[in-house]
């Protein structure tokens, strides 16, 4: 990693949103990362952008020489009342980039600001086979709270879902 270029985290702007549509579109298409199952349009990512933007919600770039090369957001993990001090949190990194510190840099940013913001707890929703995410996780201080069995089907198999939690001091 000492080879590895500068990246700056800054927040995203509207001309980020192809990068971080190029993104999404990998994990949707070759990973369990994202369960959705057809890839996004340009019009359904910035429509997500701007509600991001509406609900006040950070999304973030981690930018090498101008180009979005990952992102993290957060955003409601329920929508009643009670949880207003919880978020879940995203962080997705180009393919290609994955284990270079990009997605360090994104999640010690979103907890930061999560922090910053006065939110008291931190939901990581993680597909339970992806045992390089979790791990990930734990660095960070995120402990394993749950499986969900069977509560995802892609790539014509049932997925269980981990939840972890940071709380956030």
């Amino acid at each position: 990693m000492a080879d590895f270029p500068k990246i700056t985290i800054r927040e995203a702007t509207i001309h980020d949103i192809p990068k971080i549509l190029d993104i999404v579109n990998h994990a949707i298409m070759h990973t369990t990362a994202n369960y959705l199952y057809d890839v996004q349009t340009l019009e359904e990512q910035t429509r997500w952008f701007e509600n991001k933007q509406r609900s006040k919600f950070p999304v973030i770039v981690a930018d090498l020489n101008g180009t979005a090369i990952g992102f993290g957001t957060y955003g409601t993990f329920r929508e009643k009342i009670g949880y207003q001090y919880t978020v879940e949190h995203s962080v997705y990194v180009a393919p290609d980039l994955i284990g270079k510190g990009v997605g360090k840099q994104l999640l010690q940013s979103l907890i930061s600001q999560a922090k910053d913001e006065g939110y008291h707890t931190m939901i990581g929703g993680i597909d339970a086979a992806n045992k390089g995410s979790i791990a990930f996780h734990k660095k960070f201080g995120f402990t394993e709270t749950g499986i969900l069995k069977e509560v995802g089907f892609k790539f014509g198999k049932w997925l269980d879902l981990q939840f972890m939690q940071l709380i956030l001091k």
